[in-house]
């Protein structure tokens, strides 16, 4: 397994669809996870550590777990079947439960806890970037920068 973390979150033209970016702590592989325009805005006001005035979901989740008296100890991404993603959130006592990676990435951001990909799933999924990307990757943050929440807004069109 492998400690990832989040490069960000893009959004894949001309679908509007956001796209979360894992890379590798200690590796050269990318993971991309197609994901929903409620958990790309939570993880990027997360990202730019904006507070909301009211709790969202994700951030209601992560009190009610220490609240109930547990402890989010990790996420991991655990398998890939027919193009969908799979997740746990790993609690004190080896307590499991089943989520959806981009739920388990937004919840593990406000946790501070860290990141897994199964050596399967990148295997299976994950990008290597050659050294002459590295400006793509450069851009890719200007992006992530200067990309608001607004923009991941849906429209009626």
């Amino acid at each position: 397994m492998s400690e990832m973390r989040v490069v960000g979150i893009r959004v894949e033209q001309p679908q509007n669809q956001p796209v979360l970016l894992l890379r590798e702590s200690d590796g050269d592989r990318y993971l991309p996870i197609w994901i929903g325009q409620t958990e790309a805005t939570a993880i990027v006001l997360e990202q730019q550590g904006v507070e909301p005035a009211r709790p969202l979901t994700h951030d209601l989740i992560t009190t009610l777990i220490g609240a109930l008296g547990h402890t989010l100890r990790e996420v991991r991404i655990v398998d890939l079947q027919e193009g969908t993603f799979y997740a746990d959130l790993v609690f004190d006592e080896n307590l499991t439960v089943s989520a959806r990676p981009s739920d388990s990435v937004a919840i593990a951001l406000r946790a501070g806890v860290p990141i897994y990909a199964e050596e399967s799933v990148l295997a299976e999924a994950g990008l290597v970037m050659p050294d002459e990307r590295e400006d793509e990757v450069e851009k890719f943050k200007e992006f992530l920068e200067s990309v608001s929440p607004d923009d991941f807004k849906a429209t009626d069109g």
